[in-house]
């Protein structure tokens, strides 16, 4: 694994958003961070996109996605909407070629997910999904044990994302109306980041897997639904490494709690997002755990390390790395580990995988 060093100028990059909702605030937040210019902004009408400029300094509000897209100081689009626009929304931007963020999933198929790579390969721009627990400091720290063979020969790993916001029948969402999110809700929502940061820190593929999902509840708040709440997975990696996945939106307590832990030959590592200060390394002799900290990190962690040890990263801190290794990628860098449309399309045929597999109660060869 090799590791570059972020030290190119960036030019103001220009910056458009589509939707109006959290994930917007994050992204113009991240933006804003690496110096972009926040040009313009349209959401699902035009006072909700005043409204939205207005809260994060947004300097014009079009009257719908095509004029972002369209408008010539706008360098790259920033795609936060409903799952099944981002498909014909990314389209869009990369043939008026504009360079491309579009939150998870990509597409709702693996089939768009693939035309899209190709279009972003054939547009000569930069085209990201925010798979932004690559950027906590201490998964790239976790990443560069493993691949320096600190953990040894992968034997097993269990990983898991627990929710709780759709616990109750009156929980509801887009998300749960699959017109709008998709024929899977917490897998493609949460399974997806879980499985990139399963290849991402092993450096492995799921090369098989055997699945169930299930959805409690047939209607929320009235309305019929048909995607899962939860998912179970039982995964077989590249080297013969196996590993349990678990996925649920209704885990009474968890808020945000994505958990990642590898057991090697010689060292087990544990990762958990909602302490991203603290590494946990077990071995049969002593354990330990590992706090964050630039002047002692791999280097393609002290890279992300903004802050001193002993002054607290969180989520946010990911997401501003993420954009700015995008803002920097535009700017002619390769930054390393920047999660492309590929692995956008790697989550699409992953998706397709536990559904197929929990349809046929059988183990599924997952495409390369």
């Amino acid at each position: 694994m090799t590791t570059e060093v972020i030290d190119i100028v960036v030019d103001t990059v220009r910056t458009g958003f589509v939707g109006g909702g959290f994930m917007t605030r994050v992204h113009a937040a991240a933006a804003r961070r690496a110096g972009a210019a926040l040009t313009a902004v349209a959401s699902s009408s035009p006072s909700r996109a005043q409204l939205v400029a207005q809260e994060l300094g947004v300097a014009r509000v079009e009257d719908d996605a095509a004029r972002v897209i369209g408008a010539p100081d706008v360098d790259v689009v920033h795609i936060c909407t409903p799952n099944a626009t981002h498909a014909p929304l990314a389209a869009a931007a990369l043939a008026a070629g504009k360079h491309v963020v579009c939150e998870k999933p990509l597409a709702i198929s693996a089939a768009d997910a693939r035309a899209l790579v190709r279009a972003a390969d054939d547009a000569g721009v930069v085209a990201a999904v925010p798979f932004v627990y690559r950027y906590h400091p201490l998964v790239r720290e976790a990443r560069a044990r493993a691949a320096s063979g600190g953990v040894g020969a992968l034997l097993t790993l269990e990983a898991s994302y627990l929710q709780d916001w759709m616990l109750r029948r009156d929980d509801d969402d887009w998300r749960a109306d699959a017109a709008a999110g998709g024929p899977s809700r917490a897998f493609a929502d949460i399974g997806s980041h879980l499985c990139d940061l399963v290849e991402f820190v092993t450096g492995e593929r799921i090369v098989r897997l055997a699945a169930r999902t299930r959805r409690v509840y047939d209607e929320r708040a009235g309305r019929p639904v048909s995607n899962e709440d939860l998912a179970a997975l039982l995964v077989e990696t590249g080297s013969g490494a196996l590993g349990t996945l678990l996925v649920s939106q209704m885990a009474p307590g968890r808020k945000n709690a994505l958990v990642i832990e590898l057991h090697g030959t010689r060292r087990s590592i544990r990762f958990e997002q909602e302490r991203p200060e603290e590494l946990w390394i077990g071995a049969r002799k002593a354990s330990r755990l590992l706090l964050r900290d630039p002047a002692t990190a791999a280097p393609d962690s002290a890279r992300l390390q903004r802050l001193p040890a002993g002054h607290p990263m969180g989520y946010q801190d990911a997401f501003d790395g993420f954009v700015a290794d995008v803002y920097a990628a535009i700017a002619g860098a390769s930054p390393e580990g920047m999660p492309t449309f590929a692995d956008g399309l790697r989550a699409a045929v992953l998706t397709e995988a536990v559904l197929e597999a929990s349809a046929s109660r059988t183990w599924i060869e997952v495409p390369a």
